[in-house]
């Protein structure tokens, strides 16, 4: 029978104390900025008028939730899109063409040195009208370029990395390139990556936000639109904060349990 752990001192116990008072300490002082600043301003709370906009008097979702059933749409669709348009451009950075990897790295340095929300207008005024694509095309396209930018380094990286002794052992069992990218390589590749394309899921969830310059109804619009109209500034915006946190929060617990299970066994 293994030893049972040794109990638990109160030693052992204070780093975990400590820690938990500076995190209280350190929340109520944030609490105490915001509040401190509204009552400055003259601002009068109104938080029993916030749940109408999150869920309607009939019980269907209101504005704030069916802003957030956009964001979800286009954060998956562009998601998609980004890791498709990022495996592309890695394996064209990485391949034997001259001309490929020159047409790789146009793209990605010229999409993550101009800004998304520049990309975002000039597919919209300029490429749409000619292509007939509405807002949500338009959006997906612009983030999926924009993000797979990122997602091509990140599968790029997490590839170079794998040791050129799996490339050996795939050639000795006859696999082409194809097969050995296929079988060895990016299964190998994908544990290794798995964290930074979490960080970049979170990242496209944030960035969907600027969707609303081109009249796309996802959260942070609807956000906009009730403070308009009822002017509560702080309330309406603290939510749309904390249902992107949820949201974040959501994708991270879910990469950390993918990372776990496709983990190495010791």
């Amino acid at each position: 029978m293994p030893d049972a752990p040794p109990p638990r001192t109160a030693t052992a116990a204070w780093p975990a104390l400590r820690d938990g008072a500076c995190f209280l300490l350190a929340l109520a002082g944030v609490l105490w900025l915001v509040a401190h600043g509204a009552a400055d301003l003259g601002y009068n709370w109104q938080w029993y008028r916030v749940p109408a906009f999150v869920w309607g008097p009939d019980g269907t979702p209101g504005p704030l939730l069916q802003g957030l059933a956009v964001t979800l749409k286009l954060t998956a669709l562009s998601g998609l899109g980004a890791l498709g348009a990022g495996g592309i451009a890695a394996l064209l950075r990485l391949s034997r063409s001259v001309a490929a990897r020159a047409l790789a790295w146009a793209y990605v340095e010229a999409i993550r040195n101009t800004p998304l929300l520049i990309q975002l207008l000039f597919l919209y005024f300029v490429i749409a009208p000619a292509l007939g694509l509405d807002a949500l095309s338009s959006a997906v396209i612009g983030l999926s370029l924009f993000e797979g930018a990122y997602v091509s380094e990140i599968l790029r990286a997490g590839i170079v990395s794998i040791d050129h002794g799996q490339w050996d052992a795939a050639r000795s069992l006859g696999m082409g390139r194809a097969s050995a990218y296929r079988l060895v390589i990016l299964p190998q590749a994908v544990r290794r990556v798995l964290p930074p394309l979490a960080s970049q899921s979170v990242s496209l969830v944030k960035d969907s936000s600027l969707a609303s310059v081109i009249a796309m109804a996802e959260l942070t619009l609807r956000g906009g639109e009730i403070v308009a109209h009822t002017f509560l500034s702080f309330e309406i915006w603290f939510t749309v904060a904390a249902l992107y946190w949820l949201v974040t929060t959501a994708l991270s617990a879910l990469a950390a349990g993918l990372e776990r299970g496709l983990a190495y066994p010791t």
